[in-house]
């Protein structure tokens, strides 16, 4: 995107013309905000199973970003491949992948409460 200068700001429309809004700038903390929640969404990934990975439909470099993840034990190498895992859901559309996650964490809450109500009976 770029930077909004205040002389473009300051444009008035002329006669006729309808005056566009300025494009909205995305800050900086607004940025890492978006790329920290990404990177949170890889680690919900890391932790599924091969299974549960192929039913969300992720594009084939996020695949196996993933699972190679999943093969790394020590925690700097991890945090990389993180961090990696972020960089290319940001390419992509992380949508579809959070309703999956979501979906799928809210399904285990209900059988979590199912169990709980069973053992109390």
């Amino acid at each position: 995107m770029g930077l909004v200068r205040k002389r473009d700001m300051k444009k008035k429309a002329h006669p006729g013309q309808v005056q566009e809004e300025p494009p909205a700038r995305v800050s900086r903390t607004q940025k890492k905000k978006e790329a920290l929640s990404l990177q949170d969404l890889g680690i919900r990934l890391v932790k599924l199973s091969n299974k549960q990975l192929n039913k969300i439909g992720l594009p084939e470099n996020v695949l196996a970003a993933v699972k190679a993840a999943q093969a790394i034990t020590k925690h700097t190498p991890l945090d990389r491949q993180l961090q990696y895992i972020g960089a290319l859901m940001r390419k992509c559309d992380p949508a579809p992948v959070q309703e999956f996650l979501d979906a799928l964490e809210q399904g285990k809450r209900r059988q979590n409460t199912k169990s709980k109500r069973n053992e109390d009976s």
